[in-house]
């Protein structure tokens, strides 16, 4: 177990990639299972913006594996499934406390003048950081170049977050 902590933060920290990962369904499974776990209990804690938080969760995890499955039959490597999404997985399983709370710091600090350029910068980085983890797990997968596949992960982050507010529409204020 703690081998494969070390395996995900080694992936989060871009000195492994999803070859490093055994192709398990069992493995899969449980790293979703951990996935959704950890960000439901640090939502708890910290819940990242107001609303149905948990249920964005259960549609992040769907979501993330349609594409996937989609992705790799698409680029003609179906094989490599278990090993690019557990690895998806694994790293922002890894990442999530840090990408919760500087969530909810935005939250909490964005009529704040004096913490929304930390808060930001913060922010910022986080997503820098998820943006290059995931680019260089599908880099690693697909073959492709890495502006390519940012922009795979930028396409997965922005159909992502439409799916969501299509579910989930913003309360009116009307």
């Amino acid at each position: 177990m703690l081998s494969l902590a070390r395996l995900f933060a080694d992936i989060a920290l871009l000195r492994r990639g999803p070859e490093d990962v055994p192709a398990s369904p069992f493995l899969l499974a449980g790293t979703t299972v951990a996935y959704f776990l950890v960000n439901f209990f640090v939502s708890l804690l910290l819940p990242p913006f107001a609303g149905p938080w948990h249920l964005h969760l259960l549609v992040d995890i769907g979501f993330t594996l349609a594409w996937y499955v989609a992705l790799m039959r698409l680029f003609a490597r179906p094989e490599r499934f278990l090993q690019t999404t557990t690895a998806v997985f694994g790293y922002q399983t890894v990442l999530a406390p840090a990408w919760i709370a500087t969530a909810w710091l935005a939250g909490r600090f964005e009529d704040n003048e004096t913490w929304l350029v930390p808060v930001a910068t913060a922010g910022l980085g986080m997503l820098a950081w998820v943006l290059a983890a995931n680019a260089r797990i599908l880099r690693s997968a697909l073959g492709l170049s890495m502006p390519a596949c940012v922009g795979l992960v930028i396409l997965q982050t922005i159909v992502g977050q439409l799916l969501l507010l299509g579910l989930f529409p913003p309360a009116s204020t009307t």
